[in-house]
């Protein structure tokens, strides 16, 4: 298996709409300009200059020379976020145009370090402090190695769930994927190739870590990341399926890693946490720290530290039926089930007149509760009812921006601007883990088959 070029899913559509500046070729021919890709009895139909060409499955379009690029029309990013938005978007590497069914899908196949660049670049802002930028080369190079390696080895099929009478559980990765590696957006991690302004910083952070990667007793890292952890991170199985990750656990996001926190699966020392503004690295306000690590539509988010959300009875019924397809009449309550270590919610219990559920992962309570996404599942639940008891709003107050496992953006941030190295940013948030070569870890591997 190569580890040096990456495919990755950019656009799923009926049409797909592109221009190619410079000349590519596939089958032989040489094609440049505009062109249109859409389905059509079955077949992939290419429109543009020479006019249709009809295609059985898919094609890939490889470029003839470094300066030619592709640009793809009407990309959607923050698919099913707030932010959700189209944007025009310019890509180096060969581009694939693949049949999956319901739909086209355009693939970006590029080198692994040129896909880096683009990601630190579009995971957070290219002015980003040098510290940071390398923090999450490494993890991103990490991160994407794991799921490449162990491609095949998790469930087939869009969605992983356990699901009785009473109880829905459901969790969301990668490996809907299967006829590329990584999708662009934040359900794998963000990429959106050259669109997003390089700098000097983001080309010597990729530099000065070509190569590196996290390792954990000889295996690469799943090296996960969220925006802001609210001050404690979270376990993986919190969020994904039941395999512990040991460098993947509770971390108080601070330089004291004691006393900061109770047991937060408990109920009254959660919601001691949630209420609180605790003194860690991601309790920030400083403009600069912030604008130089959120792009402009992150920063549309002000709350993501702590937060609030409120419906009345009738608003969260609706909202509830139309996210989870259940109807259950009207919301009478909304129960704590199972907290994770970080507060967040893993399984929450909603009551209505008409049936009672259990809900979780984190990712699907964040979905159930909100038009897109809540900004996280650590929330408590305040109730508001009339004098016979019958509820008529609910208030949540909330904790932190994502599902918190592994390295917090907005605090490693911080620790970048507080002198910290791009090593102990690492060592903070991954404990246990080993920075090492790739090719180093290769030749181990190797040697030890």
């Amino acid at each position: 298996m190569s580890l040096e070029n990456i495919e990755v899913g950019i656009l799923f559509a009926p049409i797909i709409r592109f221009r190619l500046n410079g000349q590519f070729q596939t089958n032989g021919e040489i094609l440049t300009g505009e062109y249109t890709a859409e389905k059509r009895d079955g077949h992939i139909v290419l429109l543009g200059t020479g006019g249709e060409r009809i295609i059985t499955d898919g094609f890939t379009l490889s470029p003839k020379g470094d300066e030619a690029t592709f640009d793809l029309l009407d990309v959607t990013i923050g698919i099913h976020f707030h932010w959700e938005r189209r944007e025009e978007q310019r890509f180096r590497g060969a581009l694939k145009i693949l049949d999956e069914g319901q739909h086209l899908t355009a693939v970006n196949i590029i080198p692994l370090e040129e896909y880096l660049t683009s990601v630190i670049s579009s995971e957070m802002r290219a002015t980003s402090s040098r510290e940071l930028l390398k923090a999450h080369a490494v993890i991103s190079r990490s991160w994407l190695l794991a799921q490449k390696i162990n491609k095949g080895t998790k469930s087939k099929g869009h969605r992983s769930c356990q699901q009785n009478e009473g109880e829905y559980i459901r969790w969301f990765d990668r490996e809907d994927h299967e006829r590329f590696d990584v999708c662009a957006d934040d359900h794998c991690q963000r990429y959106q190739g050259i669109s997003r302004a390089y700098t000097p910083a983001v080309q010597e952070a990729i530099d000065a870590t070509r190569g590196e990667i996290l390792t954990y007793q000889d295996e690469i890292c799943d090296a996960r990341f969220s925006k802001c952890c609210g001050g404690i991170t979270e376990r993986f199985e919190s969020a994904w399926e039941d395999t512990p990750h040991p460098y993947l656990r509770r971390i108080a996001d601070s330089e004291e890693e004691e006393g900061l926190a109770g047991d937060l699966h408990q109920e009254t020392e959660a919601r001691k946490w949630i209420l609180s503004s605790p003194d860690v690295f991601c309790n920030t306000t400083d403009k600069q720290i912030l604008s130089n690590v959120l792009n402009d539509y992150d920063q549309e988010t002000q709350d993501f530290f702590r937060w609030k959300v409120s419906y009345t009875t009738e608003e969260l019924s609706h909202l509830v039926k139309e996210k989870l397809g259940m109807d259950f009449g009207q919301i009478t309550d909304l129960e704590v089930v199972e907290r994770g270590e970080s507060g967040r919610i893993i399984r929450l219990r909603i009551t209505g007149t008409r049936r009672t559920l259990i809900i979780g992962k984190e990712l699907l309570i964040r979905k159930a509760l909100s038009p897109s996404h809540l900004y996280s599942s650590a929330f408590v639940v305040d109730k508001e009812t009339d004098a016979a008891g019958t509820p008529l709003r609910f208030t949540l107050r909330g904790a932190g921006w994502g599902h918190g496992v592994g390295l917090c953006q907005i605090g490693a941030a911080v620790m970048s601007a507080k002198g910290y190295s791009y090593r102990q940013i690492l060592t903070h948030y991954f404990p246990g883990s080993q920075i090492e070569q790739l090719a180093s870890w290769k030749k181990t591997k190797t040697q030890n088959q």
